[in-house]
């Protein structure tokens, strides 16, 4: 009963703190705002003041100026649940009992797992501190992945309406309007619509939607359109290049990822299949084996009986 009050009131205290910090971040944030009215645009020093934890949510689509705090909170509040589940194991005496029963497994071959019941408390905790940022890991690989599906699609409707003599402004707008809102790449490139319509030259766009994406593809995309902007080539022979590349690069990818599919075939066959191969394959003459054993020394045993 004490462990249980103790538990509630420590989960009380975290809801007030949690309660205050909400409370002190949105007065926080009203200032900032009052200020940028009279400071003119801030963007770009936002940009430049994010750091890498803001840049790693913000790639992941968590776009909101409050995502690192209320990250940090979650995350706080799944580390503070996980050391209650360890601190519980421990308390309600979980830990002696498994070891009584490991110790009581015939031939010691319970000692051998010993070390994994000890740690089994804190690699749960860890897992489950981890959840909040493996949720974003797959949030990030799923954005990249949907951005490296539309970017091939995009350069080559890009190229296509570049060749036919429409500027890449334009081009872009039409390919824009055609596409879905919730996918990343139309997300960012209406971002850099909205950088160009601000004032901001196209290299300085370009730049801060290479630092946005962060994506391999997208950054040699972004990386030539860059460089032809500065040199003065044109747009469209840049645009075909580039498409024909990541078409080549798509193509060698999905050659290496059909070569290296046997060696992932090999641990899925020896855990699964190898198994009941095996079993199938001894069991019988293992279980006769085993009879003939326990029925002679049942007699053996028998024998030295009064």
């Amino acid at each position: 009963m004490q462990t249980l009050i103790l538990i509630a009131a420590f989960w009380l205290f975290l809801g007030m703190a949690i309660m205050l910090l909400l409370r002190l971040d949105s007065r926080r944030r009203r200032v900032r705002f009052r200020l940028s009215e009279f400071a003119g645009d801030m963007s770009e020093s936002r940009d430049r003041g994010r750091t890498w934890y803001a840049w790693w949510l913000y790639r992941a689509g968590y776009r909101s100026g409050r995502a690192p705090f209320v990250f940090g909170l979650i995350l706080f509040c799944f580390a503070a649940a996980a050391a209650s589940i360890v601190w519980l194991i421990f308390q309600t005496g979980l830990m002696p009992q498994a070891e009584r029963l490991l110790y009581e497994v015939p031939g010691g071959v319970g000692e051998v797992f010993l070390p994994l019941a000890w740690i089994a408390p804190w690699m749960g905790g860890l897992s489950f501190l981890a959840m909040p940022i493996l949720i974003i890991r797959a949030r990030r690989r799923k954005r990249i992945m949907q951005t490296e599906q539309d970017l091939p699609v995009t350069l080559d409707l890009l190229a296509t309406l570049a060749e036919s003599g429409i500027g890449f402004d334009a081009a872009l707008d039409r390919i824009l309007d055609t596409q879905s809102s919730i996918r990343p790449l139309p997300q960012d490139m209406r971002m850099f619509q909205v950088d160009i319509l601000a004032g901001r030259s196209r290299i300085e766009a370009l730049r801060r939607l290479m630092a946005r994406v962060d994506v391999p593809w997208f950054t040699i995309f972004v990386s030539a359109l860059i460089h032809a902007e500065q040199v003065g080539s044109g747009l469209a022979n840049t645009l075909r290049i580039q498409a024909d590349d990541l078409r080549n690069r798509r193509r060698e990818r999905v050659l290496a990822l059909t070569m290296s599919l046997p060696v992932k075939l090999v641990l899925p066959l020896v855990i699964c299949f190898l198994p009941g191969i095996l079993l199938a394959a001894i069991g019988p003459t293992a279980y006769q084996v085993l009879t003939v054993l326990d029925s002679s020394s049942l007699q053996q045993g028998a024998g030295f009986q009064p």
